[in-house]
């Protein structure tokens, strides 16, 4: 399945400022791009680094002031895997690959800690494995509204659960908090995503299961393999899509995802999709 993705970012630069952006689509996994460009208006000298252990692409501009704008776009080949989620089995953490150990632990935004008593008392008997994530999800979905503007970048997991309120970065921060209390690792993964509406950067999240990380996305906006990965991390704060340093006012932002040929499924399946590298 081909997909062409890509975003519009503009900003007032009052200030020589520093600006770091990860919109680039990660390299790998159940992902190949195809072609893909980067063009920066007024054209500026850019660093570009992959992060070795998320595959994040960072690309670092310094801006002077007046107006910059960068567009990417991008063509890419998905090949997810897909599994039958009623034999994917939660791993013990003696079993565990040693990379997956820190998505164990609280972060920033997904205080697994001060979740733990009700995550044990919600979840905790519910068959382990795919099917607990699953009925992760479900609970999110059915207990927390989707409202836009209900949160903001000081909006942990612990806040989103007392308010019962969020977007997609908050329902992706509740759903690893969980995880992660239950003893699954998990992780917050940034993306393109075909079938959002309205269009915009998408947060969903990644918990380690069988043998690979496989994606799970709590607000059914969105099918699971129609998602163009662009960041991993421990929550948002290590997947932003960009960090500006200086004075800097941001204009708005155009995204979008188109699918190109394929069957593609709905936004609800029941069918465990992974596009990680295992």
């Amino acid at each position: 399945m081909r997909f062409s993705v890509g975003c519009e970012i503009g900003y007032e630069i009052d200030d020589e400022a520093t600006l770091i952006f990860n919109v680039e689509a990660m390299r790998g996994g159940g992902q190949r791009i195809l072609h893909e460009r980067v063009l920066v208006t007024p054209d500026l000298p850019a660093e570009e680094y992959t992060a070795e252990d998320s595959g994040n692409r960072f690309r670092r501009l310094i801006a002077p002031i007046g107006t910059l704008k960068l567009r990417y776009q991008a063509q890419i080949q998905l090949q997810p895997v897909m599994a039958d989620p009623t034999v994917i089995a939660e791993v013990p953490v003696a079993q565990l690959p040693l990379e997956a150990l820190p998505f164990l632990n609280p972060s920033r935004y997904c205080p697994s800690d001060q979740l733990a008593r009700f995550a044990s008392r919600q979840f905790g008997e519910a068959e382990p494995g795919f099917g607990r994530v699953t009925e992760i999800c479900n609970w999110i979905n059915r207990e927390v509204d989707y409202i836009s503007g209900s949160s903001d970048t000081s909006t942990t997991a612990a806040d989103t659960f007392a308010m019962r309120a969020g977007v997609c970065r908050d329902f992706a921060h509740l759903g690893i908090t969980f995880c992660r209390a239950l003893g699954i690792p998990a992780r917050f993964v940034s993306c393109y995503a075909w079938q959002l509406q309205p269009q915009d950067f998408h947060a969903v999240f990644e918990a380690y299961l069988g043998d690979r990380w496989y994606l799970f996305d709590a607000t059914r906006m969105a099918a699971l393999d129609g998602m163009v990965r662009i960041g991993s991390g421990r929550d948002a704060a290590d997947t932003a899509f960009a960090t500006m340093f200086g004075s800097v006012r941001a204009q708005p932002i155009r995204v979008w995802a188109d699918a190109l040929d394929g069957d593609i499924s709905e936004p609800w399946t029941a069918e465990a999709v992974s596009l990680a590298q295992n």
